[in-house]
């Protein structure tokens, strides 16, 4: 393999790891390895750190090919619970109201995830990446600043729920580039008038790439000791 000249890696990003670390890591292990000071390594999408599964790591001429792999179809498998709601719709932050979930049933879920199926509009976490006037988003949060985020369009091709067991449910989402699992929780606890937040993600494919074809980190040594 020609790390140099470009190869493309597929990482199971670990749960508590930025996509950055896993990135930063790889680039340190791959100078080590190959003798040199620099190299080029970027990523094709990113996992927040209480994300976990199918990350693309691109390293030389081949990040030139990032935009395109980033355009990728996305799977996920999302655990939601219902009834409570955070500031940054995941675990990041402590739960700042609750609300009934009685009212709830395994046919009015279903019912209401096929309203987030095709295309559809999304408005961002404050708690994100987002730049509003050359800052990010979850700067402005961070501060309790307020600040108005405009909807984004995507699409959602396919949304399933696995499984129900109230106040949680879990979900298969395949959806396009720059959909936020999070925001999607937020809108589905709001559709159901019950609040609710995201409290495990994995991205389980990127276009035709699955967990199956991922390394694990701590595989990483021994994978390069072996070419």
């Amino acid at each position: 393999m020609d790390f140099i000249e470009g190869e493309i890696l597929y990482i199971n990003k670990p749960l508590h790891w930025s996509s950055f670390r896993v990135v930063r890591v790889l680039r340190a292990k791959l100078c080590q390895k190959l003798k040199i000071k620099k190299l080029k390594v970027g990523h094709a999408g990113t996992l927040d750190p209480l994300a976990t599964g199918v990350m693309v790591v691109c390293t030389g001429k081949k990040t030139k090919q990032i935009a395109a792999l980033q355009a990728e179809t996305k799977e996920y498998v999302a655990q939601i619970r219902l009834g409570a709601t955070t500031p940054s719709f995941d675990l990041e932050t402590e739960i700042d109201a609750e609300y009934p979930t009685s009212h709830i049933s395994r046919e009015l879920v279903s019912e209401v995830l096929q309203q987030f199926k095709g295309t559809i509009e999304q408005v961002p976490p404050l708690f994100s990446a987002v730049k509003v006037e050359g800052k990010r988003a979850y700067e402005y949060a961070r501060k309790n600043e307020d600040i108005e985020l405009k909807p984004k369009i995507l699409v959602i091709d396919d949304i399933e729920l696995i499984s129900y067991d109230l106040p949680h449910i879990l979900l298969r989402v395949v959806c396009s580039k720059g959909t936020y699992i999070r925001a999607l929780a937020r809108d589905i606890g709001e559709a159901l008038h019950s609040g609710a937040h995201l409290t495990a993600l994995t991205r389980t494919r990127v276009g035709g790439i699955t967990l199956d074809d991922c390394l694990e980190m701590e595989e990483i040594d021994q994978f390069l000791a072996g070419i």
